[in-house]
């Protein structure tokens, strides 16, 4: 009897969910963009080597590393010249090389809605795929001197045209990713990563998993390529749906941290349940409107529970001043210096007694020293 009504309540509050009266109305349904970057067939064909070229849908990262590793510098660049869009995406190419045939790509691009994102040469994109909507990924500061890497997922709404708005520039990639490179500063790098095909409005799509599990996909391989080209990405953080994104990717995300924020749920019961090695944290500003939303999932709808509840068992990260659904990357809240530390492996030094505040901001560990350490080299 007690599971009848619990099933009922799951029923009516996912009803909610998509009703609108819990927040999430009306959105434009939207089809993920998966598959290999345009340009394939042609890089398929090419034989410019002498030999098959690396596929970017069927060979591993490791694979790409290895053999753009056997290349000299002068046929990396060539490759780059004749293929950019397939290079600036493939996983597991060099860092510098897929920053040159973005590039590339973007001053080739005749969309005017790619324009501002060519008009800077000085920024650095790892991704950019003009399918859809668009999807990209920005560095702030320098992979090759990093010691410690992190990258930025977010949720709703964002493409390349709103990658770097300037209106609500906390709740973009960019303004998140610029915003907490400037206080963990030298020795780290930010990436801002859109790569995936985000739900518009808070609708249908927003309340599934559909675009999650593409998304996770494509996170997943992103952040293999980066470890395979000898920058491992040792912090992730997801905001809003991206943390559903970052949930249904945890078994395979090679980080040290995993940090939700604003967190709709990750479709996981608890943090045992993500099947990750990770340190997992969680923050949620009491004034988020995400928290009128049902953490429910059923029957495909709602996402499961509230990763920032005792129960779940993630790490608080203090968001008390946080100021809404898209304020937890703003300058001086106790949200950013927390996830400053994180992002700095700052949590390293000794834990305070219990209930006692850090100097750095983060909230007291149970332990002194992260459960796992990123793969790979660290630069």
């Amino acid at each position: 009897m007690r599971r009848y009504a619990r099933t009922l309540v799951a029923v009516a509050l996912a009803t909610t969910v998509v009703s609108g009266t819990a927040g999430w109305v009306a959105g434009n349904a939207q089809q993920a963009v998966t598959g290999p970057p345009p340009g394939t067939a042609s890089w398929r064909a090419d034989r410019l080597l002498g030999r098959e070229l690396p596929d970017p849908e069927r060979d591993t990262p490791a694979a790409t590393a290895r053999f753009f590793a056997g290349l000299t510098a002068a046929q990396q660049q060539e490759l780059a010249v004749r293929h950019p869009l397939v290079v600036g995406n493939l996983d597991g190419a060099p860092v510098e090389l897929r920053y040159r045939a973005n590039a590339l790509a973007l001053r080739a691009s005749h969309d005017p809605a790619f324009a501002r994102l060519a008009a800077d040469p000085d920024r650095r994109f790892l991704a950019f795929d003009p399918r859809g909507r668009g999807q990209v990924a920005e560095v702030f500061g320098d992979l090759a001197t990093a010691r410690r890497v992190s990258a930025i997922v977010p949720g709703s709404d964002i493409d390349a045209t709103t990658f770097d708005r300037t209106t609500d520039v906390y709740g973009t990639p960019a303004g998140m990713a610029e915003s907490l490179y400037a206080r963990t500063g030298p020795g780290t790098a930010v990436i801002a990563w859109a790569g995936y095909t985000t739900p518009v409005g808070l609708g249908l799509d927003a309340a599934r998993g559909t675009l999650a599990e593409a998304g996770a996909e494509r996170l997943t391989r992103f952040t293999d390529g980066l470890a395979a080209a000898g920058v491992p990405v040792t912090a992730v953080f997801c905001h809003s749906y991206g943390s559903v994104v970052c949930g249904l990717a945890a078994p395979r995300l090679r980080v040290a941290d995993l940090v939700v924020l604003g967190s709709p749920g990750m479709r996981a019961d608890s943090v045992a349940d993500l099947r990750t090695g990770a340190r997992v944290w969680a923050a949620k500003d009491p004034g988020d409107w995400i928290g009128k939303v049902p953490h429910v999932e059923f029957a495909g709808l709602g996402h499961g529970p509230d990763p920032a509840s005792p129960s779940f068992g993630a790490r608080r990260v203090p968001a008390e001043d946080a100021e809404g659904h898209t304020g937890y990357f703003a300058p001086g809240t106790r949200s950013l210096r927390a996830f400053a530390a994180i992002a700095r492996g700052a949590y390293d030094r000794p834990a305070p007694a219990p209930g006692t505040a850090t100097a750095t901001g983060y909230p007291p560990s149970s332990s002194a020293r992260p459960t796992m350490m990123p793969p790979g080299p660290r630069r």
